[in-house]
C-alpha cells in the first residue's frame, strides 16, 4: 500500500482512539484542545469522506477485502449515530469551524472566507502536538472535500472544476461481446392489439417486406447486427418438414388462446427466404425455438412433461443442410419462474436444455465452431435459474438470457416520468448484479445476455419508446448492463410494435436506431470504470469503454435535467488526486497527458425543437434522416480541445471519443 493510503488508515486510527479516549488529548493544563463533539463529527466527516473515496474507485486498487469492510460499516454507523439528518453537512462543516463566532453568518460565507477560518481552524488544532497536527491534516482532507463538491468552488485559472468524470483505466472491470448491440425480429400477425392499437402492422417474420432496399441498408450499417428471432408466439410455432402432412397455416386470432392466437406454422420457403436476406445483410442469427411442444398443461396453469424436440431437430437439419449459418438456438420464451401465459419448472427445463446441446453437438458434428445453446429467455428469478444452472450437465448451457420490461405497461402515463428519475434506472441493476454473482457464483461457462428488452410491456407507447425520450432509458440500460458483464443486449425490437428501432411502416430509424448505432461504431468491447464527482452528478450518467477499432476511450454521458448544462472535465483517479493536493474537492480540468493541442471527436444528441416526443434526433444540430435513396446519413462529430471539459445541455446525449487518452485498459 503506498504511504498516502497507510496514512489515511493512521488518520482513521487515531480519531477512533481520540474518541474513545479523549483524555489523551488534552494539554499541560488539562483542556482539552479538541473537544470531544469535534472529534465524534470529525471521525464522521472522516469515514464518509473515504466511503466516497473508495466507491470513487479512486483507490479501489490498493485496498484489500477488509480494510473496506472495516470502512463502510463504521460509515453507515456514524451517520445514524453522530449525524442527525435533519442536520445540512455543510452548517455542521460551519458550526465546527466557527464554534465561537456566530457573527459570521453561513449565507455569507464565501469559498476564500470558508477556507481562511480552517486555516485559523487547522492552526489552532494542529498547536497542540503531532496528535492534534495529524488530526487536523484529517480535518483538511475530509472538510475541504465536502465544501469543494457542495459549494461550487470553481477556479478557472486554473483549470479546477466543482464537477468530473473520473474514468479509471488501469484494467476493465467487465467484457462485451464485439457485437454487443443485437435488436428482435418477432412473430405477432397484424392482429395483434394492445389497449385499443394495433401497432405491429407487416413486421412479422411472416410477412416482413424482405425485398425493401431501405430494411436491408439499416441492418448492413452495423455490420454485422445481431437478430434474435423469437417472442411470446414462438412457442406456438410449428415448422413445416420436407415430408409434412399437414398443412402449413398461418397464425389466428382466437381470444380464448393464450396471447390469443392458435398454433402457426413457419414454411420452409419462408425460412429461405429470411436466411437469404440474413446473409446478404450480414446479420447474426438466434433463433428461438417453440420449448412448449408435447409438454401437457397442469392444474396450476403450468406445464409438465418433456420436451418433444422432434420438429425443432428437423428445422436444426433442415438448415444445415441448406448451409444457412445460425449463431445460436435459444429454447423458449418467457417461461422460467413464475412465467407469462405459462411455465416450466427449472429441473425439466435443464433436462430440455442438455437435449438440445445433444442435438446441436449432433447435427453440427464436424463443424469446427456450433451454434450457442442458449435458454431460458425469460423474466430474471434467482431460485429458478440457479435450478436451470446447477442442474444443465457443465457445457450444455452457453449463454442466460434474460428479459427487461422494468418500466411497465406501455398504457402507463408516467413512462417519461421513469425515464427521467435516475432512481428508477439504478433499479434495474440489481437485476444484472444478481445475473452476474450467478455466473460468478456457480462456475458455469455461460455467460449474461439481455435476450429481450422493449422497456414498456405490450408493445410500448407512441411518442415515448419510439421517440427521442427513449434514447435516455435504452443507453443508459447499454451503458449500465455493460458494467455487469453482460455480452450481448437485445432491443425489442428491430421494427414491430411502438418500441421498434424501424418505423413499422416505412423503416426509417427511429431516435433509438441512431444511438444504437453510435454505440456500436464507437464503444469497444474493454469497459471501464467510470464515476462523477462534484454537486451536479445526480441527473448525469456516465458509462466509458475503451474505443471501437481506435484508440483511446469513448465516454457517453446522459443528462437527464431539462434545466442544468454542466461542464464535465474527463480526469483519471491519478490526476483527481493530484487536484486534490492543491484544489482541495475539486477536479483538475484534464487528464495529465493531454495537451490543448489534442482533440477529441464529439456526438451530441438533441431532440428536433427540444421536444422529448420528437421522433427526429439532431446529431450536432443537424437532423439525421434517410437521403432520397434511403442511405443512413453519415454521422461526423465536431472535433473539440481535448483538454476543455464537455459541455452537456440539458435534456441531451453525447458520446465523446478521445484518442489521445490511452490508459493501461486500452493498451
Amino acid at each position: 500500500m503506498c504511504q498516502c493510503h497507510s496514512f489515511l488508515l493512521h488518520c482513521l486510527s487515531l480519531l477512533e482512539a481520540a474518541v474513545d479516549k479523549p483524555s489523551k488529548h488534552s494539554n499541560r493544563s488539562g483542556m482539552h484542545l479538541v473537544p470531544t463533539g469535534t472529534l465524534l463529527f470529525l471521525r464522521h466527516c472522516f469515514v464518509r469522506r473515504m466511503n466516497e473515496l473508495l466507491l470513487a474507485s479512486v483507490f479501489r486498487d490498493s485496498f484489500d477485502k477488509k480494510e473496506i469492510q472495516r470502512f463502510c460499516p463504521l460509515f453507515f454507523f456514524t451517520r445514524l449515530s453522530y449525524l442527525p439528518q435533519s442536520q445540512p453537512l455543510q452548517s455542521c462543516q460551519l458550526n465546527l469551524l466557527y464554534q465561537n463566532r456566530a457573527e459570521t453568518p453561513f449565507n455569507s460565507l464565501t469559498p476564500r472566507r470558508f477556507f481562511t477560518a480552517l486555516t485559523e481552524s487547522m492552526s489552532r488544532i494542529g498547536s497542540g502536538g503531532v496528535l492534534p497536527r495529524l488530526l487536523g491534516y484529517c480535518l483538511l482532507l475530509c472538510l475541504a472535500g465536502h465544501v469543494g463538491a457542495h459549494s461550487g468552488i470553481l477556479d478557472a485559472e486554473a483549470g479546477v472544476y466543482s464537477n468530473a468524470v473520473v474514468i479509471d483505466g488501469t484494467a476493465p472491470i467487465a467484457v462485451t461481446d464485439e457485437d454487443f448491440i443485437c435488436a428482435t425480429l418477432d412473430w405477432w400477425p397484424p392482429e395483434k392489439c394492445d389497449y385499443g392499437t394495433c401497432s405491429w402492422g407487416m413486421a412479422s417474420m411472416l410477412n416482413l417486406d424482405l425485398s425493401s432496399p431501405i430494411l436491408l441498408n439499416v441492418i448492413k450499417a452495423f455490420s454485422p447486427l445481431k437478430l434474435r428471432l423469437g417472442g411470446s408466439l414462438q412457442d406456438k410455432v410449428i415448422y413445416e418438414t420436407l415430408d409434412s402432412k399437414q398443412p402449413c397455416t398461418p397464425f389466428a386470432y382466437n381470444a380464448s388462446e393464450m396471447f390469443s392466437f392458435t398454433e402457426g406454422c413457419l414454411p420452409l420457403a419462408r425460412w429461405d427466404e429470411l436466411n437469404e436476406f440474413f446473409q446478404k445483410a450480414g446479420a447474426i442469427i438466434i433463433f428461438g425455438l417453440n420449448a412448449l411442444n408435447g409438454r401437457v398443461k397442469q392444474s396450476d396453469g403450468s406445464v409438465g412433461g418433456p420436451w418433444n424436440y422432434t420438429n425443432a431437430a428437423s428445422l436444426i437439419r433442415y438448415t444445415v443442410n441448406k448451409g444457412y449459418t445460425i449463431f445460436g438456438w435459444e429454447l423458449g420464451n418467457e417461461l422460467s419462474g413464475s412465467g407469462v401465459g405459462t411455465k416450466v419448472d427449472a429441473d425439466q427445463y435443464s433436462a430440455d436444455v442438455v437435449n438440445l446441446k445433444l442435438i446441436v453437438d449432433d447435427i453440427y458434428q464436424g463443424f469446427p465452431v456450433k451454434p450457442l445453446v442458449l435458454a431460458p429467455g425469460g423474466f430474471f428469478d434467482a431460485a429458478w435459474f440457479a435450478d436451470l444452472v446447477d442442474k444443465a450437465k457443465p457445457n450444455s448451457l452457453d449463454v442466460l438470457t434474460h428479459h427487461i420490461y422494468n418500466l411497465g405497461p406501455g398504457v402507463d402515463k408516467h413512462l417519461v416520468e421513469k425515464i427521467l428519475d435516475p432512481t428508477y434506472l439504478d433499479g434495474e441493476a440489481s437485476v444484472f448484479r444478481d445475473l452476474q454473482g450467478l455466473i460468478r457464483i456457480s462456475g458455469t461457462k455461460a455467460t449474461g445476455w439481455v435476450g429481450e428488452a422493449g422497456g414498456a410491456y405490450n408493445s410500448g407507447h407512441h411518442l415515448v419508446t419510439d421517440a427521442f425520450v427513449f434514447s435516455f432509458w435504452y443507453l443508459d440500460q447499454l451503458g449500465m448492463s455493460a458494467t455487469y458483464d453482460t455480452k450481448t443486449y437485445c432491443r425489442q425490437s428491430l421494427v414491430g410494435g411502438n418500441y421498434g428501432l424501424l418505423n413499422t411502416t416505412t423503416f426509417h430509424p427511429n431516435p433509438d436506431y441512431y444511438s444504437a448505432l453510435l454505440w456500436h461504431r464507437l464503444m469497444g468491447t474493454r469497459v471501464l470504470g467510470t464515476n462523477l464527482i462534484g454537486r451536479e452528478p445526480s441527473l448525469i450518467r456516465a458509462y466509458a469503454h475503451c474505443a471501437k477499432e481506435s484508440e483511446g476511450v469513448t465516454l457517453l454521458l446522459i443528462n437527464l435535467s431539462g434545466n442544468t448544462t454542466t461542464q464535465l472535465p474527463i480526469i483519471s483517479p491519478t490526476s483527481y488526486s493530484l487536484g486534490r493536493k492543491h484544489h482541495p474537492g475539486a477536479a483538475r480540468s484534464k487528464i495529465p497527458s493531454l495537451s490543448a493541442e489534442d482533440t477529441r471527436e464529439e456526438y451530441h444528441l438533441t431532440a428536433k425543437d427540444g421536444d422529448l416526443h420528437s421522433q427526429t434526433m439532431l446529431l450536432n444540430g443537424n437532423a439525421l434522416e434517410l437521403d432520397a435513396d434511403g442511405n443512413i446519413p453519415t454521422l461526423d462529430p465536431i472535433k473539440v480541445d481535448a483538454s476543455r471539459p464537455i459541455t452537456i445541455a440539458p435534456f441531451s446525449i453525447i458520446f465523446a471519443h478521445i484518442p489521445s487518452f490511452r490508459p493501461p485498459a486500452c493498451r
